[in-house]
């Protein structure tokens, strides 16, 4: 079991960051950590994320039921698509909602981040996919996420915004930069006439070069 305190102020400094980036605006956005095997704590809804309060924070269990909140500070009911991360990936332990500008721009495109481009987001996600439209606060997102979270570390949600996971907060928060930088530069070399993708060969040979690593 994680130590609540320290994962409370983890949550609420990268809630500031992500404010601080722009990756939310005004109360979007949510956070989660596991806390033990059948607890999390997660972001209130209602609250922005650059201005929350560890004791704003609700701890939950895996059926969603409230286990200690603040008055006023409920979870927000996008916490169902968290906690089908936590139920089918027993090995990680954050989880990070946010919609930031460029990423979401392609969200809402329709559109997947998948041009191979440069080796370093490669190494990271390999890809970064779409998942179906989902009905916001209904079983429909957390449905529409589950085939994607054995084999991707970070996802799309169709016209909504992004969500990315992993063993701590910090990684899973670095991933939402990630996914972020790398729809800029999508995006910006678009502009410039095209991104100019690694060919099959550089790709054979960066994959021999993660393979080695692992």
């Amino acid at each position: 079991m994680q130590d609540e305190k320290a994962v409370r102020e983890e949550i609420c400094e990268i809630g500031r960051r992500m404010y601080g980036r722009r990756m939310v605006a005004a109360n979007d956005g949510n956070i989660s950590v596991r806390l033990s095997e059948n607890e999390l704590i997660c972001t209130p809804t209602g609250v922005s994320k650059g201005f929350m309060k560890p004791e704003q924070l609700c701890k939950i269990d895996f059926m969603g039921n409230v286990l200690e909140m603040s008055e006023g500070f409920g979870p927000s009911s996008e916490v169902k698509m968290h906690i089908r991360v936590y139920q089918k990936r027993p090995d990680i332990a954050a989880v990070v909602h946010a919609h930031p500008i460029f990423a979401t721009s392609f969200a809402v495109m329709g559109r997947a981040l998948d041009s191979p481009i440069m080796p370093e987001a490669i190494v990271n996600f390999g890809k970064v996919p779409l998942a179906p439209y989902g009905t916001p606060s209904t079983a429909e997102i957390p449905d529409a996420i589950e085939p994607y979270l054995t084999d991707y570390q970070a996802i799309l949600l169709e016209s909504h915004g992004a969500l990315t996971w992993a063993k701590d907060l910090q990684a899973a928060y670095m991933k939402m930069e990630s996914v972020e930088f790398y729809a800029e530069l999508l995006y910006r070399t678009t502009q410039l006439g095209g991104p100019r993708v690694l060919d099959e060969d550089k790709l054979e040979r960066l994959e021999k070069v993660i393979g080695a690593q692992k």
